[in-house]
């Protein structure tokens, strides 16, 4: 009598029953619920085929499997970033001196100097946003004698945040400011006694100055576009990003500024998946570019990697409220919410959802009136997604209000930059519940986290949720009691599950679970167990999405997928890269805090200065 068959022998496992991915020996918190955590996990055609431990698991490898090691590390479910300027960024990236992570100013002068000798007659250098003087050891902002000192002859461009930016003397006749330009509305050229400009612009409080004079500089021609575009959404991968939702924003035309990333699409290149919106660009005419939109485009157009999530973040310029701390509260116009409403009501009627830029309640209170109206018609929300972003000062009954109208909300770490600005301002109880995230997920509230980079905050992620966790600015000042503070799971949800509510794809990805999205992220160091004070330093060492290695470092050096070496090759990120890491720059801190203490001496010693020296070691500093 012939032996029975084994059960392998009976039925063998095809070829395609395998994983293509499976990262085994880690520590997976899977953000799901119903099975938390995980040793292991399989990833087949893009998506999640099985977790559990890597015996369970040891039977989908085969021949064409890549097998990742992951030490023991953590691994979580790919971030995603509610809120970035991901395609603009993209298509400037690698034109940009990024002074993101610097910790010294005498470093970031340091950078300054040395790409002016790399930049070719004709470009600007341009230092675009992510960071702020707290995170330098000096505590200050450059000079403007200093950029004229570092880059006599090259146009320098220095944005701070929305609030102002310094140009040298060459970039000040590159953009074309004399004693005769006049000030535009909403913004200072300030000027010296003699009426010529200084190199100083500031937001008071529109950031449409400092927009429309970075615009005067050189763009990159199309490949280069493309190549930048690589290169940023690789440095976001480089973070454990693999999902964000795209915000528009000023000078971001649609379709042109958007052809870079649809290509990518269709090439199928990208490695991050982008949601994106549409903004209305020129005021006066942004109904009849909505209504022009609504008539060619709808949400939900595109894929997986690339698809329209709706308008805004701005749907008329006159309900916008610029968010420059170091400013008065700006008053809106008595009677916009007539266009306002127009508007919205238009986007209903179309099935288009929204996200709306609001900063302050005084100004979610007026949009929440126009909504509670149109409610009241029956025509508001409809099946349509909407949303607040950054909502800082809103109040406990305009919660309530977004919470009865089926409203989400946005918010992003602009205080971890600007959050000293609005303490001086507005005073520390205030502060204290800028933006009041706790109050908003005690409400049932869908939030999302993500950061406004990359001209206000860094788009380092890590950043962002050590802010979420430990309520302080990247200088260490401390800004929210216990009871607006996340914990880290909560926090890490904001990041992913949140992202994934925003843009109606919550079934698909957010967690890792089978049959969602392959999309996730093998840490440096274990968010959920290192010490606050390092959370802003954790990268990933591998990114995947989709099944898809896009980031590898460390160990893994090489298996990701290759792209293009940066071009031009003079690009500030061809020489230093993008967000500087802090550890390696321990010692260029220690430097710039001898610097500074035997300055203070100087001064202390010419009656300049108290004889009493703060203490250098800041929490910023201690990792």
């Amino acid at each position: 009598m012939p032996t029975p068959p084994t059960p392998e022998a009976a039925a063998p496992r095809q070829e395609h029953d395998r994983a293509d991915l499976l990262v085994r020996n880690a520590k997976v918190f899977t953000g799901d619920p119903d099975r938390p955590e995980a040793r292991a996990v399989a990833i087949r055609d893009g998506k999640v085929a099985a977790l559990g431990d890597d015996q369970d698991l040891a039977h989908l490898v085969g021949p064409g499997t890549k097998v990742v090691d992951a030490l023991g590390r953590r691994v979580i479910p790919g971030l995603n970033d509610s809120h970035l300027h991901v395609i603009r960024g993209g298509l400037n990236y690698v034109l940009e001196l990024r002074w993101d992570g610097v910790r010294s100013l005498r470093h970031a002068l340091a950078m300054l100097r040395e790409q002016a000798a790399r930049t070719p007659k004709g470009q600007w250098i341009r230092v675009v946003g992510g960071w702020t003087a707290e995170q330098f050891a000096e505590r200050r902002m450059p000079t403007v004698a200093e950029l004229n000192t570092a880059a006599p002859d090259t146009p320098v461009f220095v944005l701070h945040l929305y609030q102002s930016a310094l140009l040298n003397r060459a970039a000040v006749r590159a953009a074309g400011f004399t004693r005769e330009t006049p000030d535009p509305r909403g913004g200072q050229i300030v000027r010296a006694r003699d009426g010529e400009p200084n190199g100083v612009l500031l937001a008071a409080p529109s950031a449409l100055i400092l927009y429309s004079t970075l615009a005067k500089a050189p763009a990159l021609d199309e490949a280069d576009k493309r190549t930048s575009t690589r290169h940023f959404l690789r440095e976001l991968n480089r973070f454990g990003l693999t999902s964000a939702v795209d915000a528009a924003g000023g000078f971001q035309n649609f379709p042109d500024d958007y052809a870079t990333v649809v290509d990518l699409a269709a090439s199928g290149e990208l490695s991050l998946r982008i949601a994106y919106h549409l903004f209305p660009q020129t005021a006066g005419q942004e109904l009849a570019d909505l209504k022009r939109w609504t008539e060619t485009v709808k949400p939900g157009d595109g894929d997986e990697w690339l698809r329209l999530n709706g308008a805004g973040e701005n749907l008329t310029w006159a309900a916008a409220d610029f968010e420059n701390f170091s400013e008065p509260r700006p008053d809106l116009a008595a009677g916009y919410e007539t266009e306002f409403e127009a508007a919205v009501r238009l986007l209903m009627e179309n099935g288009w959802g929204f996200r709306l830029h609001a900063t302050y309640d005084e100004t979610i209170r007026r949009d929440l009136a126009v909504f509670e109206k149109l409610a009241a018609e029956g025509l508001f929300p409809g099946d349509n997604r909407w949303l607040f972003d950054h909502a800082e000062t809103v109040s406990a009954d305009s919660l309530d209000r977004i919470a009865a109208l089926g409203g989400a909300l946005s918010v992003q770490n602009r205080m971890s930059f600007q959050g000293t600005a609005f303490r001086d301002r507005y005073g520390a109880e205030a502060a204290a519940h800028t933006p009041p995230v706790r109050a908003m997920l005690d409400r049932g509230l869908t939030v999302a986290a993500g950061t406004d980079a990359t001209r206000v905050s860094s788009y380092n992620p890590w950043v962002a949720l050590h802010w979420l966790v430990t309520g302080r600015t990247v200088g260490g000042t401390a800004l929210y009691p216990a009871a607006n503070l996340l914990d880290r799971e909560t926090a890490l949800g904001l990041y992913t599950r949140g992202g994934a509510r925003l843009t109606g794809e919550q079934d698909v990805k957010g967690i890792l679970r089978e049959g969602y999205y392959g999309d996730l992220a093998i840490l440096s160091d274990d968010y959920l167990t290192v010490p606050e004070a390092a959370i802003p330093d954790i990268e990933a060492v591998l990114t995947v999405v989709g099944g898809r290695v896009v980031h590898a470092s460390a160990e893994y050096e090489g298996l990701d997928e290759a792209i293009p070496e940066v071009s031009p090759e003079w690009s500030p990120v061809a020489r230093f890269g993008g967000y500087q890491a802090g550890a390696r720059q321990a010692s260029l801190v220690a430097e710039a805090a001898a610097e500074s203490d035997e300055h203070r001496r100087w001064r202390v010693a010419r009656g300049a200065a108290p004889d009493k020296a703060a203490p250098f070691l800041d929490p910023c500093f201690e990792h």
